[in-house]
Formats: structure tokens, sequence, C-alpha cells
């Protein structure tokens, strides 16, 4: 049994006010969450570091590679993007938390693309349905070509970072974020259940329970006003 988080964006009061409602019910459960942790809100620093003091499992999402690639490599491309889709809230946090910044960015690093587990498949963006020849070997989920692929199409919008394309059948429940919904959904035609319900907008943060491969249970919180600066950002990624 595990919970499921979806996208944060430095959104910290929200996130400990969802996590103490998921650990009140089920104290000793595992929880993962979907990537996306920094940008728009105002606490990204706040934010991973809960993260990893809390032993929260993360996978990269598109927003915190750009956050990586705009301080480690200085890619000004990337760099135009991140600010206009909420970098600049994450460079306010870092500005107050500067010690944090390269152990959060090691962190980052180290985040795996996906968890492939018993019960489900949880990606940030999921493993689009028209890329099947090359995620799949001998019909089973090949983890290496998957991970060949998005290191060498990183910036794809096909790619498990950005891809909001219809999703592959694996044959067990992907559990996404990325794509923006008003409330968790389950699209029963791929299996996938999308679990970004737009924190920032502002509306909800939200997590799913599963277990044996099923949502035994649902938590959403509203967003805390406190956690967004004063202008919401009219683009989205």
């Amino acid at each position: 049994m595990i919970a499921v988080i979806g996208d944060v964006h430095g959104c910290i009061n929200t996130l400990r006010a969802l996590v103490s409602k998921v650990r009140k019910s089920f104290p000793r459960i595992s929880v993962y969450q979907v990537g996306d942790l920094v940008d728009r809100g105002l606490f990204s620093a706040e934010t991973v570091s809960y993260i990893l003091d809390e032993g929260i499992q993360f996978c990269k999402g598109n927003h915190d590679f750009m956050f990586l690639e705009a301080m480690r490599n200085k890619n000004d491309k990337v760099m135009r993007t991140w600010f206009a889709n909420g970098g600049s809230t994450t460079v306010d946090s870092y500005s107050e938390n500067n010690d944090c910044l390269v152990p959060h960015l090691d962190a980052i690093v180290e985040a795996p693309l996906f968890f492939d587990l018993d019960d489900c498949f949880i990606s940030h963006a999921g493993l689009a349905r028209h890329l099947k020849s090359v995620y799949l070997k001998d019909g089973m989920l090949d983890h290496e070509g998957i991970v060949r692929y998005n290191t060498e199409n990183v910036y794809a919008e096909d790619s498990i970072l950005w891809n909001r394309s219809p999703l592959m059948d694996i044959g067990k429940l992907q559990i996404v974020g990325h794509t923006r919904q008003q409330n968790i959904n389950f699209v029963a035609a791929y299996r996938a259940l999308y679990i970004d319900t737009s924190v920032y907008s502002p509306k909800k943060l939200s997590a799913v329970v599963i277990d044996e491969g099923e949502v035994i249970e649902q938590f959403s919180v509203g967003t805390s006003l406190d956690d967004l600066p004063d202008s919401i950002f009219a683009g989205y990624l």
C-alpha cells in the first residue's frame, strides 16, 4: 500500500496539511510524489526540504528539471522558459535559503524519472502511447529503454517530463501529474490516473492511496493562500 501526491509547486502549507491528513488515516504508509516540487508557489526551498526530511520519494518533474538546468547548466533558453512559468518565486525562495541550494539540486539529480512498483507506475507525465515500440521489449516495460529515450530526448513534447498525449496501457495503473485536472481523473481506456489538481491556481492538492493496483482512498486539501504570490501566473506549462 502506498500514497501518491500530485504536483506541489512550492505550496508548503498545503503540502503539510495533505500529508497530515493522509498519515492520520494511514500512519505508516510509504508516500511518493509525481514531481514539480518547485516554482509558482512561494516556498520551493521549504517544499524540497520537507519532502526530503519526511522521506517522501519523488520523481523529476519538468519544473524540477528546468530549475536544475537553469542553476547548473545556465541554459539561456531554459532560463527564459523557466521564468515565464514561475521560476522567479523559486529564485526568491532560495535567496532566503541559500544553504539548501546545492543539496537540493543534488537530490533532484538523483531523483528517478519513474517508479515502477508492483501496484502502479509513477512518473511526472507518463509513457506516451505512440512510443510503445521504444518502451516495450518482448512485451515488457524496458526500463533501460525508457531511461535512454528520455535522457536523449529530455526536451521532447512526448518525453516522460512533458507528455500530454494519450498514455500506453501497460497492464497496470499509471499515476501521473503534469496535466491539470479539476479533480482526480481516471482514464479507463489506458488505466491512467491524473492527480495534478492545480494547487497553484488556486484549487487543491490531491493524493491517492493505492493497494493491490486499486485506488482505495482519495484525499484533497484546498490551497492555502499563504502559499501563493499576490499575482497568479497567467501562462502555464
